[in-house]
């Protein structure tokens, strides 16, 4: 499968609060994660689709966070795909840290500033495939707020421009 391109995106979510009823408790955090498995499921509904790795952060996130988002990246921002991709990490705080985002209205999860297109979605469907999950989201917002440059693409086990 190395040798089928595909592009990249930043998926992100905002976890709830430890304690929704208590005022004082610590807010949720911000997750992300890079994805090279998404795609367009249908049109009418806008649906889309992600795979993410069964056991992971972001899959029992999604499990009872149902809102989420989607940063299409661009060619320019191949560090923030390597940062996100990291293994084993404790914390994603210190990753949002120095990226530029705004917080979605739909679903309140960061939108990378200078990606291709963002969307935000909410699960409609999770379905088990081998040691992933396949979240099916409804799209609920989508916007293009750069034109410039090309996508990054994964391929052969490295990111990649077109052309």
């Amino acid at each position: 499968m190395s040798r089928l391109a595909s592009g990249v995106v930043l998926v992100t979510a905002l976890e709830p609060p430890l304690d929704p009823d208590d005022p004082h408790a610590p807010g949720g955090e911000d997750v992300g994660m890079t994805a090279t498995a998404f795609l367009s499921v249908s049109l009418d509904p806008p649906l889309v689709m992600v795979s993410v790795r069964e056991g992971s952060r972001m899959d029992d996130l999604l499990a009872e966070q149902p809102m989420w988002a989607v940063s299409v990246l661009s060619e320019s921002q191949r560090h923030i795909a390597g940062r996100f991709a990291m293994k084993n990490r404790i914390s994603d705080r210190l990753l949002f840290e120095d990226l530029p985002y705004v917080r979605g209205e739909a679903s309140g999860a960061p939108l990378v500033g200078g990606a291709l297109a963002t969307l935000e979605c909410r699960t409609e469907q999770r379905v088990p495939a081998g040691d992933h999950t396949l979240v099916i989201g409804r799209v609920l917002t989508a916007t293009a707020p750069s034109a410039d440059g090309g996508p990054l693409a994964y391929f052969r086990g490295r990111y990649r421009q077109l052309g």
